[in-house]
């Protein structure tokens, strides 16, 4: 008994660090023999020859492979699910980082918080307190939505002089040529202001053609293209969406022909007769900028049918630059997404002829236009749409924060109401974890990854998380974000919502296809080795990928099990204190989430790919060990402050907790209920101990986003502050000052009301009467005088003259129509 307990105690040491084969030989041998040696040898000796046939079988490769790995690598061959090409291109795009880690059941932690710090450069910060600074003074948003449906002229202009357009752009080609981060950081300031403008800088940086064409450009086009795209001289979209073909991109209708045909430049005037090219048609829809552009980034089908330049008949998805007053482009009309005023619209042409040279990247590049849009569509992911996700979460903690601590009701600040604190601690909570899980991602690509797992996982749960704080601020606004006007500055916000759910991969497809569906293949350590070596024929590779895949499945099943027995006190922490038992728990729940992978594909095959909710399930694990670990390496990034301990705790815990409730959520709905039962008792042998973050953590949220501060600082930084207190926006922070500083004298003010010494009636009269007879000072006076005249411009909503309505139907009717 003792010698099969130690047995048992040694497996499970190899198992937990996963020794390799040779190991693990070595060990039972060395068991083997002290039973011998220690009088079992009618035992002993009976398994030896079983474990010596075992142990060649293991540690031969070629004798492996001909008895065990061989017929598995048939079997696998037939029950792999074919991929399509486009399948395959979004697999094999960008790369796998931060998120392989935390698939690996065995995260470095170290690595983690290595990683380079968030910074901006002087030139960077300059463009951003300057520039950046004067465009929000600029913005006057309810004017845009309301009035003019349209950034003014002098707005566009200013965007374009000090090259907002081109900030990805080299500085080669006259760009600004900015980090990520910094383009982020750009980007958020300005949506803190307003969404018509930022949509309108972040398109041609993040969805234009810019971005392709300093990857695939052919020299010439660079030396054209970019330099106007710096200086603002082409506005540029890039049209993708067709009416049918949405969330399923790969199956655009749009196609062109390879022909020879003639065309006039429109550049320069000059006319080519029988030119090799292509005669493209297309329909799209949902284009940002479409209806300003100048330059058109265009996606079709190419098709080769009489095989001009090669035997292929169907070459696949191309990307072209068109010049958008070439003859039979179509632009101009525009959509109106809800609430915003930004330029959108349809554009169209049939039997468009254009040059081969006009394909980005010339004909070289015909058919690879998928690789291109899903490689480059990452890289807008991980900034676009989360940045203005984390913009909205800013401003809504520094709005709702203020809002709070001057709004009262029955004697007390609204934000000091437990109902009211509770949401309050989510919109904290929230934002703290969208700016972590964006700038770790932002750090990726700026050290050269193109995280595209990591995209999908931060478009989605940034703009879910968006939609979250804006639904809770309106609620602690209550009235005064219903009325629309200049007054109310979150109403455009909340009615645009949709438009970041929608748009970049709809958030229901990201979360139940694209988030786990890309990422069990990309950071699993060798399903994609398998895959390969299975397309490629290749039996030596999967032998080798087989092999370490199942003692990757032994190591996880032990170390779930042993973390869960142990509640993760034994793993080791990078630091110690407060955080200490996140990195231990994370460990824990990545080492977790690899077994469930692992029992998934093994129980469903191909099949897994059908089962969104499952795959969903899987998404949200992954989502939430990354969102837990990038607000550890928030926290350590801002220095570990002290004040900042409540939104770290809050932000872990909820991750975790979240990561938790998707593994019980998967379990239950596991088809393989035998399966499911094990599992369970292997990763929750306690049942399921983590919790959501306390009341009392989300209380201190609360008060620190009412309370003038370091951690309220750190918290909305990026938030653009108007410097005019008759700004709706402007007058928040003074108020909620004067409010503070009125505090002492508004409670002598209670005092001698409820000891009943006022002659007077109203609250305006009997602040006069106390300065008169002394009760207050006159600074003290001045102080609540101030307050209360400031409390009441936030507060006030808007009202119109009742023809307001028949504007709005002349406006829409002279915009859209």
């Amino acid at each position: 008994m003792i010698y099969a307990l130690a047995l048992v105690l040694l497996i499970g040491v190899l198992a937990y660090w996963r020794a390799p084969v040779i190991a693990w030989t070595l060990l039972i041998a060395a068991w083997l023999a002290a039973a011998q040696f220690m009088g079992g040898c009618s035992i002993a000796a009976g398994l030896w020859g079983a474990f010596a046939v075992v142990a060649l079988i293991l540690n031969l490769p070629p004798l492996r492979r001909a008895v065990f790995t061989g017929p598995v690598f048939k079997i696998f061959k037939k029950i792999t699910p074919a991929m399509s090409q486009t399948e395959q291109e979004a697999i094999n795009a960008g790369t796998v980082w931060w998120d392989k880690d935390l698939f690996s059941g065995k995260p470095d932690w170290k690595r983690l918080l290595a990683f380079p710090d968030p910074k901006l450069s002087p030139e960077e910060q300059a463009f951003i307190d300057g520039p950046t600074e004067a465009l929000c003074a600029m913005v006057d948003d309810w004017k845009i939505t309301h009035e003019l449906k349209d950034l003014p002229p002098e707005v566009w202009q200013f965007i374009k002089d000090n090259g907002f357009l081109g900030m990805i752009v080299k500085k080669k080609y006259g760009g600004l040529e900015f980090s990520n981060y910094a383009h982020a950081k750009v980007v958020t300031k300005i949506a803190t202001r307003g969404g018509t403008a930022a949509v309108s800088v972040m398109v041609p940086n993040s969805l234009g053609p810019g971005e392709l064409l300093q990857h695939y450009g052919t020299e010439v086009q660079k030396d054209y293209y970019l330099p106007r795209l710096a200086k603002g001289l082409e506005v540029p979209c890039f049209a993708l969406t067709s009416p049918s073909a949405g969330s399923d991109a790969g199956s655009i209708p749009d196609y062109g022909i390879v022909c020879r045909g003639s065309y006039t430049d429109p550049r320069s005037g000059e006319h080519f007769d029988n030119v090799l090219g292509i005669r493209v048609s297309w329909e799209k829809r949902w284009i940002t900028l479409a209806p300003v552009a100048t330059i058109l980034g265009l996606a079709f089908k190419m098709y080769d049918p009489d095989h001009l330049i090669g035997d292929k008949d169907e070459l696949g998805i191309t990307c072209a630059l068109v010049p958008t007053e070439h003859v039979g482009v179509e632009i101009g009309r525009r959509h109106y997404p809800g609430g915003a005023a930004f330029m959108n619209g349809p554009t169209s042409g049939r039997d468009v002829f254009i040059p081969m040279d006009w394909i980005i990247g010339g004909q070289a590049n015909a058919g690879k236009g998928w690789r291109m849009l899903v490689e480059c569509l990452s890289v807008g992911r991980c900034i676009s749409l989360p940045a203005m996700s984390v913009a909205t979460g800013k401003f809504t903690s520094f709005a709702t924060g203020a809002f709070a601590r001057v709004r009262d009701q029955f004697g007390l600040p609204i934000g000091k109401f437990e109902g009211v604190d509770e949401a309050m601690a989510r919109i904290g909570a929230y934002t703290y974890q969208m700016e972590a899980a964006q700038n770790l991602a932002l750090v990726g690509l700026d050290i050269g990854e193109k995280p595209s797992v990591l995209s999908a996982v931060l478009k989605y749960h940034n703009t879910e998380r968006m939609r979250k704080v804006l639904n809770d601020a309106m609620d602690i606004h209550g009235g005064k974000a219903v009325v629309l006007g200049p007054r109310n500055y979150l109403g455009r916000a909340y009615q645009a919502i949709p438009i970041g759910i929608t748009v970049e991969g709809a958030n229901i497809l990201t979360r139940s296809m694209i988030i786990y569906g890309q990422g069990a293949i990309r950071c699993h350590p060798f399903v994609l080795r398998e895959m390969k070596s299975a397309m490629a024929n290749d039996a030596v590779e999967f032998d080798q990928a087989i092999t370490g895949h199942i003692n990757f499945v032994i190591s996880n099943i032990f170390r779930s099990l042993w973390l869960g027995l142990s509640g993760a006190r034994f793993a080791a922490s990078p630091k110690a204190g407060g955080s200490a038992r996140y990195y231990r728990q994370l460990t824990r729940y990545s080492s977790a989430f690899a077994l469930l992978s692992d029992m998934a594909m093994f129980s469903l095959g191909g099949t897994l790919k059908f089962r969104e909710k499952l795959s969903a399930r899987l998404g949200d694990m992954l989502s939430g060990l990354y969102i837990a670990s990038a607000s550890l390496k928030h926290f350590e990034d801002q220095g570990a402050q002290k004040d900042d301990l409540p939104l770290m705790h809050y932000a872990v815990q909820s991750a975790i907790y979240d990561v938790q409730q998707a593994m019980d959520g998967f379990l239950c709905n596991l088809p393989s209920k035998p399966l499911a039962w094990v599992l369970r008792k292997i990763i929750f042998p306690w049942g399921m101990t983590a919790k959501p973050a306390s009341d009392r953590t989300g209380t201190k949220i609360a008060r620190l986003m009412m309370t003038p501060g370091g951690a309220r600082d750190r918290l909305v930084q990026g938030v653009y502050k108007p410097q005019d207190e008759a700004d709706a926006v402007g007058v928040l922070e003074p108020a909620m000052l004067a409010i503070i500083a009125s505090e002492a004298a508004e409670a002598k003010l209670k005092k001698l009301m409820r000891d009943g010494k006022f002659a007077t009636i109203t609250a305006r009269e009997r602040l006069d009467e106390a300065l008169a007879k002394g009760w207050l000072s006159q600074e003290e006076f001045d102080v609540v005088t101030r307050a209360r005249r400031l409390k009441r411009e936030v507060i006030m909503v808007d009202d119109f003259d009742k023809s307001m309505t028949h504007h709005d139907e002349q406006m829409l009717s002279r915009v859209i129509f």
